[in-house]
């Protein structure tokens, strides 16, 4: 189904009115859990980089992608294999692989007890320079939607700041490889599944495909316009907002018959709060009628996500 729930949400209003950006996007947020900012300001020649050092990547032999093997560590670092993962709830392995590329930490970080190194891949060249370069410009600009998130919520602009500095965050390189034999219609290559983090930050959703579940039971179409980032709330925003702010259903259809021949690359952007933040309902949220959850700490709820989705094992 296709629906005008996304109307395009103009990144030129943040460096005007943060208050108005906000609001205008946790709108989208609070209906439908997605939002889409057009006009983003992360350089077309970074975005470039990346998808071409991606393409490089995954066209490695599996024997080559396979040395960079992150799953002993989680899929939190380097290649994940295809088939490797599963969405919450289902048995059935998602039809992608990936690669994770995180924070660099300070050498005498605390942090450094929980968050691994992303491995270096010489064999793509500029492949290290070209991941850090879209990783840097993402985190960025997530902090900055995250200025309009917190007024929204009527706090501080830079409340969400010494939360998410050291988070982490994970650059996911996606690769859904051709389909010789043309899926069924109305098949998946990602299973109907919700984010763990605090916000993800798409490119790469151009290509028909994403769907999210609306609260009325439909499924809605997500075409956003060329040079457009799609935003979702993840699980820990949702948490922290008692559901004010939804973490929602999305998934990934097959495409059709004609479409299936080609890979669909996408480069979402996983932004978390630092391993040792506690995560409880905002009391703002919770006076507006947010259920109030347990705290937990972004590492506790991380790691039990991801024994539900199959990375970790229990």
């Amino acid at each position: 189904m296709t629906t005008d729930y996304f109307k395009p949400v103009p990144f030129s209003l943040f460096r005007t009115d943060k208050k108005a950006f906000g609001d205008a996007l946790c709108r989208s947020f609070r209906e439908t859990g997605f939002a889409v900012v057009s006009g983003h300001t992360v350089d077309p020649e970074i975005i470039a980089r990346n998808l071409e050092a991606t393409k490089a990547f995954f066209a490695l032999p599996d024997a080559a992608k396979l040395k960079y093997d992150g799953r002993t560590g989680g899929g939190q670092r380097g290649y994940t294999a295809f088939g490797s993962e599963n969405a919450k709830g289902h048995a059935k392995a998602d039809l992608k692989e990936f690669w994770h590329t995180g924070r660099q930490l300070p050498e005498d970080s605390p942090y450094r007890a929980t968050m691994a190194d992303t491995p270096s891949v010489p064999d793509v060249p500029g492949f290290d320079a070209a991941t850090r370069g879209l990783y840097d410009a993402l985190d960025s600009m997530g902090r900055e939607i995250l200025e309009g998130v917190a007024l929204h919520l009527g706090l501080d602009s830079a409340w969400f700041e010494d939360k998410v500095e050291f988070g982490d965050s994970i650059l996911r390189l996606l690769h859904y490889p051709p389909q010789l034999t043309p899926p069924p219609e109305g098949t998946v290559r990602a299973g109907a599944h919700e984010d763990i983090n605090v916000i993800t930050l798409l490119l790469g959703a151009e290509e028909a495909g994403l769907q999210v579940l609306h609260k009325s039971g439909e499924w809605l179409d997500v075409n956003p316009p060329e040079g457009a980032l799609v935003i979702n709330c993840g699980d820990m925003l949702q948490r922290l907002t008692g559901g004010v702010l939804p973490s929602t259903t999305h998934r990934v259809l097959n495409p059709s018959a004609e479409r299936a021949r080609f890979p669909r690359y996408s480069t979402p952007f996983f932004l978390h709060f630092n391993h040792d933040y506690l995560i409880e309902a905002l009391p703002g949220c919770v006076a507006e009628g947010g259920t109030e959850f347990p705290p937990i700490t972004s590492r506790d709820y991380l790691m039990e996500r991801l024994r539900e989705i199959g990375l970790v094992k229990a």
